[in-house]
């Protein structure tokens, strides 16, 4: 169990990643899992981030609701939740050292994608975000935080604003709740852990709801550095220390 200075660092993280997803629509579980993992270990922070995002993003599907492509959503759930289980239970028999430094080599290279930019090949229809989604389900289920990946892919078919934000936030939730259940289902989820995410859901919506109201007077380069320099020293704890 945590004191209450712990307990307060971990919801405090929480807020301010979905305060961050909220804006941008990813990242947020960037800013968020090495705190949990350093609290809790990989796994429970696994189904904690999971918990917590899970609130998060039904916060703005429901805020964005009007603008949804449900074309897209369907087809990304369609290949996106059989892979999920198949790489959540590939994460579920795997050693928690090993997972933590694939974590570290992955938080790593996001921050070296952001700066690269990639620009995915263009699409011509929602069917395109089958295979999309088959790939991310399999990555979402062995690694946290591959969302961030995802938005090229969004904008390169055109959704914007609200309808980029809602979109990705629904099509995750079904990655999130077929992940939710394979690591349930690998006894991964204790009372502790559900106890714990329930105390981080209420920062995760909040952080959601007053996301795009204060963020936007932060300087937007500042922002990006502080966000990119934790997660380089998050990134290279993990791929050093496990």
């Amino acid at each position: 169990m945590l004191n209450a200075l712990d307990l307060a660092v971990v919801c405090a993280t929480g807020l301010a990643s979905a305060f961050l997803g909220s804006v941008a629509g990813t990242g947020g579980t960037l800013v968020l899992m090495p705190v949990l993992v350093i609290y809790f270990g990989i796994q429970d922070a696994t189904v904690l981030i999971t918990v917590g995002n899970l609130a998060a993003n039904i916060s703005r599907t429901v805020a964005s609701r009007r603008e949804l492509d449900l074309k897209v959503v369907a087809w990304f759930a369609l290949g996106a939740i059989p892979l999920s289980v198949l790489g959540t239970w590939l994460f579920t028999i795997s050693a928690p050292e090993y997972m933590a430094r694939l974590l570290g080599a992955f938080i790593l290279g996001v921050v070296v994608w952001r700066r690269l930019k990639p620009h995915p090949p263009p699409q011509r229809g929602a069917v395109w975000f089958l295979p999309v989604g088959a790939g991310f389900g399999f990555l979402s289920g062995l690694v946290p935080g591959v969302g961030v990946l995802m938005a090229p892919f969004y904008l390169a078919y055109g959704l914007t604003r609200n309808a980029y934000i809602g979109t990705d936030a629904f099509a995750t939730v079904f990655m999130q709740v077929t992940k939710l259940a394979t690591l349930g289902a690998a006894h991964f989820v204790t009372a502790a852990v559900v106890v714990n995410g329930l105390v981080l859901v209420p920062f995760m919506i909040f952080g959601t709801l007053i996301g795009k109201r204060l963020l936007e007077r932060l300087p937007e380069r500042g922002f990006t550095f502080i966000i990119e320099a934790v997660m380089v020293v998050s990134g290279l704890h993990f791929l050093l220390r496990g």
